[in-house]
């Protein structure tokens, strides 16, 4: 028998609670990298709660820090956060199909890896409620942390705000290292694209493009070569949706 809505909502709110908490942390550092950027307070729990994602808003804040165009940023942005287009489409087929348009849209609004794994592996037909739940739970916590982090620059010592910086790279540390160690591939082309990206900072006529470029290019290049060599069988996409 299906549950009712608010125990549904009530559920998702529980389950989101410590994916939250994760993120205030998370967020704060995020917050330290953005006061070094130039952004208020406000900005960066504006840019927080909109934009619901680490990669993508760091990707964002760097190329705001690097001066670098709009269209530059709107770019990156998309290239960082397309792994969230596979997931929504992962998620909708848990849905009911009578879900309506409106809250299919609301749901792919935090579609992160925390809350889409504790989404995805909720009995199916999943009720949208869940995820509102678990969004209301994590969402403002994050929006929260990064502020804070931002409040912090600016009352923190120079030298500590620089030391906190450090602090979001551990995060990508953490989000590369598993996969790396259990997929060879993975661990080949995080090398490579530390390389290339390091080679076409030193190149002379590739230099000279700004960073948000280099990274765009570098990411969607590498992301096809890896597409090309070493395609995910249909056996393994099952798999995984089984999972």
């Amino acid at each position: 028998m299906r549950e009712d809505k608010r125990s549904a909502f009530l559920r998702g709110m529980k389950d989101g609670l410590p994916i939250g908490l994760g993120y205030l942390a998370v967020a704060f550092a995020l917050g330290i990298t953005a006061k070094s950027a130039g952004m208020t307070a406000f900005q960066g729990f504006l840019m927080s709660a909109l934009g619901v994602a680490s990669a993508g808003e760091y990707a964002a804040i760097t190329v705001i820090g690097a001066a670098a165009s709009y269209w530059e940023m709107a770019a990156v942005t998309l290239v960082a956060n397309a792994r969230y287009l596979l997931m929504s489409f992962a998620l909708s087929q848990r849905l009911s199909p009578d879900t309506t348009l409106p809250q299919r849209l609301l749901i792919g609004y935090a579609v992160t890896d925390e809350l889409f794994g504790i989404a995805v592996h909720q009995p199916k037909p999943l009720d949208p409620m869940y995820s509102y739940g678990s969004y209301l739970a994590a969402v403002p916590l994050w929006a929260l942390g990064t502020a804070l982090g931002v409040i912090a620059g600016n009352i923190l010592p120079l030298r500590v705000v620089s030391a906190l910086s450090v602090a979001l790279f551990g995060m990508f540390i953490a989000v590369i290292v598993p996969p790396s160690r259990e997929n060879r591939i993975v661990l080949v082309f995080v090398l490579l694209s530390f390389a290339a990206s390091f080679a076409a900072s030193r190149l002379p006529w590739i230099s000279g493009v700004s960073s948000g470029t280099r990274v765009i290019v570098l990411t969607v290049l590498l992301a096809a070569l890896a597409a090309a060599l070493f395609p995910v069988k249909e056996e393994e996409e099952a798999a995984v949706d089984a999972a």
